[in-house]
């Protein structure tokens, strides 16, 4: 009998690291798009913008890899969750849509230059609540019979998923104030590191309301965090947050310049790795696992192919834009 090489984890890893570059990466310039909108002055509005116009559409290339690793590695999943999600999917596209003409039209058209102001505010706010609620309602699972979903087009609008809407909206102009605090200077500096401290306190309300409301709505994440000895195995990535919360805080509130922003990036790799703890090994929680849910092996074999191919293309890409865009955004420099 032949052995066949099992590539769901091969696809688990690629799937699991694009979803996490495209949180980062998108997150930190979605950030900056909603802070855009307490600049008080063009200038101020003008430096702000030119710190992430060398970079804001190549992080969405994640989003473009996810969804087809999605699709090719994991059919079932994306047949599912999917049309449990398609509102919230269609708002963020769309929003993400006219956040870009925004960003463009605003240098192009100065008559109208407030309302692609607006635009470009508004776009990335919406696009960022629409992620959080998509992830809330993934948190809580989808009403499924059989492989297919089968709950209504507004399942997605509870409780639970608003407050993650609002949390994410919350982490990433965490994100974006300490990426402003890295690349400016003075004012707009001193005003990032206002703001993130009153994004860093809603973001750990929300992650301690996270932590308590999802195991009381399944008796096995409770059980996976709360049962002994996964309690004391465990206890590293709660105890890791808290000590990543406190040097955040003495980032923003001292003179460190990449402090903020990489003590954010750590605080949602940890959010992350809590959420995979939640609900490994489900892609579609609570029904199909990974293995369940993932193509035939020689599909996901034939697409590794490529895919192994491409990635270090986009990776090396995207290292080099942000080594050669490095350094601190001048206000006579801008974007063009």
């Amino acid at each position: 009998m032949t052995a066949v090489l099992d590539f769901v984890p091969i696809w688990t890893l690629i799937l699991g690291a694009g979803i996490f570059f495209y949180v980062l990466l998108d997150g930190f310039d979605l950030g900056v798009g909603m802070l855009y909108g307490f600049a008080p002055d063009v200038r101020t509005r003008n430096i702000v913008m030119n710190s992430i116009a060398p970079v804001w559409d190549g992080n969405e290339t994640w989003l473009v890899l996810g969804g087809v690793g999605l699709l090719a590695a994991f059919p079932l999943a994306f047949a599912i969750i999917i049309p449990a999600l398609y509102f919230p999917i269609l708002v963020m596209l769309l929003a993400l849509i006219f956040r870009g003409v925004a960003f463009e039209f605003r240098f192009r058209d100065a008559p109208h230059r407030t309302f692609w102001d607006h635009g470009f505010c508004y776009g990335s706010a919406i696009a960022a609540f629409a992620q959080g609620m998509m992830l809330g309602a993934f948190i809580q699972g989808f009403e499924v019979d059989g492989r297919h979903f089968s709950g209504s087009a507004f399942d997605f609008i509870t409780p639970f998923s608003l407050m993650t809407g609002v949390a994410l909206m919350f982490g990433y102009a965490l994100l974006g104030a300490g990426w402003l605090i890295l690349k400016t200077e003075g004012e707009i500096q001193d005003a990032a590191r206002r703001r993130g401290r009153i994004c860093l306190i809603a973001v750990l309300v929300a992650i301690v309301v996270v932590s308590i409301w999802t195991p009381l709505m399944n008796d096995d994440v409770a059980r996976r965090w709360f049962g002994w000895p996964n309690t004391v195995f465990l206890a590293p990535v709660p105890i890791a947050t808290a000590l990543t919360a406190i040097l955040i805080w003495r980032a923003l509130s001292g003179r460190s310049e990449a402090g903020a922003f990489i003590g954010a990036v750590v605080l949602f790799t940890l959010s992350y790795i809590g959420i995979a703890i939640s609900l490994w090994p489900m892609i579609v929680p609570y029904h199909y696992d990974l293995w369940e849910a993932a193509s035939s092996a020689r599909t996901q074999a034939f697409l590794l192919v490529g895919t192994l191919f491409l990635l270090p293309v986009i990776l090396v890409y995207t290292g080099w834009s942000y080594w050669v865009f490095r350094g601190k955004v001048r206000g006579d420099v801008g974007y063009h």
